[in-house]
């Protein structure tokens, strides 16, 4: 016995040494991370962050290494910013052209055409045709039909390219494109895509077609700050002269979930504005592949195809601002009579709910169309979180039943029509490389709010008191989410 009470002491000390090692090297880390994550934050994302590694600060501490921040390394910003300048020498070849003309709008309108221009560099530009494709499968079949009659170049940059019927399908005519001596260039997002990847994209490489992957992750070939900024664009380009751009990535419709059908809303496009989306095109071709596509087919002279104005709003973290977001802001200050807004993830970030309730003050209605069931856990009960406040300062929320809402629109008064890929989130208007088009004239935003009307009569509007009234454990699990909603 009295050889062995040195050893267990002996044991103890070194137990009580290497505790006192761990309590005092977390409290390292706060007080550092307490400087780090305060510097160049907004405060409720660095509340977010320091609530994080005060619970767990070795855990946070690695967290926020790989997912922290989202600033680009120097490098990409100024290869950006060189790429910019490249695309408007070719942009002042069609400066003067007769089929890029900027048409003038009514004084309101033409804030916004203004603010979106300086915020995303890309003019308003009239003469274009619009179709809106709200049906999963049509939009696939109009994809197909164009890329079967491309004669020069597909290109395609999609956030989830999917290893199933869908994705084949447009990989085949693709295939069929390369055959007939048609360039296809193919980028998709490197984690959104990874199973395609893994086994289609070899195939489709194979048979000619050039397949880059956009932002790849990994420990040791990390091209950005974080690895979870992620190219979440939707876009295909065919000839210079066809377009399609919005919410529909190139996959199964019950993608993910079987009993859960996503319904999107796409553009098909025609006119000028296909040289700004062949330029956003570029941008991501160039920042993967260290490529300039510069040759004469690639920007066709551009023809009038019909008398809707758009203009084209790209975002992302190689721009200076949260341009979008700043966009949708101004837009919902501007409105006078209805907002309408249809997303899959709506967590606003505190700008956003007081333009909110700033315009239902000023007698603007306001309705919020969102799905009944997410796809995702925590971004979903951090969205319902919002609900409450939402609904107190009146806005009205439509919970859509059938499969998940995924179109991402916004209609102001009967004069603008917002469509693209970006959500109305934190993640979305911070982190993400989106593309937005900015509609403008009654014609277009009388169609878009038919559409939304439909996803209306769809959904079951929001009773306040019942909401109110829902299970004490739900609302807790919700508003834990919620306070995580800026790392979301």
């Amino acid at each position: 016995m009295g050889r062995e009470l040195p050893r267990k002491c002996s044991w103890y000390d070194a137990m009580l040494s290497w505790s006192a090692v761990l309590y005092l090297s977390e409290w390292v880390v706060r007080l550092i991370m307490l400087v780090v994550v305060t510097r160049r934050r907004q405060p409720t994302s660095a509340m977010a962050w320091l609530l994080v590694i005060f619970f767990e600060p070795w855990i946070g501490l690695v967290l926020y290494l790989l997912v922290g921040t989202y600033r680009l390394p120097r490098r990409r910003t100024e290869r950006h910013a060189r790429l910019r300048e490249h695309l408007k020498t070719i942009g002042r070849h069609f400066h003067d052209h007769p089929s890029t003309v900027r048409p003038q709008l009514r004084p309101e309108s033409m804030a916004t055409v203004d603010l979106a221009q300086r915020l995303g560099d890309m003019p308003i530009l009239g003469g274009n045709s619009v179709e809106l494709v709200t049906e999963t499968q049509e939009m696939l079949d109009r994809l197909v039909q164009d890329i079967d009659a491309a004669e020069k170049h597909v290109h395609l940059l999609f956030y989830i390219y999917g290893d199933d019927a869908t994705g084949r399908q447009v990989a085949e005519a693709l295939e069929r494109a390369v055959a007939r001596g048609v360039s296809c260039r193919v980028l998709v997002d490197a984690v959104g895509s990874r199973p395609m990847l893994k086994r289609l994209a070899p195939r489709m490489i194979q048979q000619g077609v050039q397949l880059h992957p956009m932002l790849p992750v990994g420990l040791f070939r990390r091209r950005v700050a974080r690895m979870d900024l992620r190219n979440h664009r939707k876009l295909a380009i065919i000839d210079g002269k066809t377009a399609y751009t919005g919410s529909q990535n190139i996959v199964d419709a019950d993608y993910g979930h079987k009993d859960l059908a996503w319904h999107d809303m796409m553009l098909r496009l025609q006119g000028p504005i296909i040289l700004e989306l062949q330029a956003v095109f570029m941008e991501d071709w160039y920042f993967e592949t260290e490529e300039i596509l510069d040759t004469d087919d690639l920007f066709p002279e551009p023809l009038i195809a019909g008398d809707i104005p758009v203009q084209t709003l790209p975002s992302g973290p190689d721009y200076p601002t949260e341009n979008y977001q700043r966009l949708v802001v101004a837009a919902i200050h501007a409105a006078q009579q209805r907002i309408v807004i249809t997303t899959p993830y709506l967590v606003p970030d505190e700008a956003l709910m007081q333009a909110i309730e700033i315009a239902v003050l000023r007698d603007v209605e306001v309705d919020l169309i969102v799905p009944k069931r997410c796809d995702q856990i925590l971004v979903g009960a951090a969205s319902r979180a919002y609900y409450h406040d939402l609904l107190d300062v009146g806005a009205r929320i439509y919970r859509h039943g059938d499969g998940l809402l995924h179109a991402k629109t916004i209609s102001i008064d009967d004069a603008i029509a917002l469509i693209g890929s970006s959500n109305f989130d934190i993640r979305s208007f911070a982190l993400n490389f989106e593309i937005n088009m900015l509609l403008y004239g009654t014609e277009i935003t009388d169609r878009l709010r038919q559409a939304q009307n439909r996803y209306m009569e769809q959904s079951t509007r929001l009773d306040a008191d019942q909401w109110h009234a829902r299970p004490a454990g739900r609302q807790i699990f919700d508003n834990i989410a919620r306070l995580l909603s800026p790392l979301l």
